[in-house]
């Protein structure tokens, strides 16, 4: 699996024109990629990742001080674009495997307890946030 994880202040998350998902405040916006080996391990993995790195302001964790995270699969972070001039998303899993995976990397956040707000897998979404920083790391499991 494979997260751009942005620090910000305040995200969110729209779809047909209506906001499916948003933090206020300080927090974390994840996008998350899943290949055809990730498991649900690799799901656990991750989500305690996210709670417990420090990447916030004075070096605290979403754990630390109670911050949301905004996570929004995205398949195209598996893209490869070396060759031509066209990426190719073989690396990407099938949305039957990718969905429950990114479900169940929420589901182990919440269960470490986490408010999570989420999009909505194989949507169109427009993402907005304010990325504090700015702040971007790449965690992969």
């Amino acid at each position: 699996m494979r997260a751009v994880v942005q620090r910000v202040d305040g995200a969110s998350v729209v779809v047909a024109g209506q906001m499916v998902g948003e933090i206020v405040g300080e927090g974390l916006c994840v996008l998350v990629g899943v290949t055809h080996e990730d498991t649900t391990d690799k799901a656990a993995q991750l989500a305690r990742k996210l709670w417990s790195v420090r990447i916030l302001a004075g070096e605290k964790s979403c754990s630390d001080v109670n911050a949301p995270l905004l996570v929004i699969s995205q398949f195209t972070l598996y893209g490869d674009a070396r060759k031509g001039r066209r990426p190719t998303w073989n690396a990407a899993a099938p949305g039957e495997i990718a969905e429950p995976l990114v479900d169940e990397v929420v589901a182990q956040l919440r269960a470490l307890g986490a408010h999570v707000e989420t999009g909505r897998f194989g949507a169109q979404m427009r993402v907005s946030l304010t990325n504090d920083g700015p702040f971007t790391v790449l965690i992969e499991v």
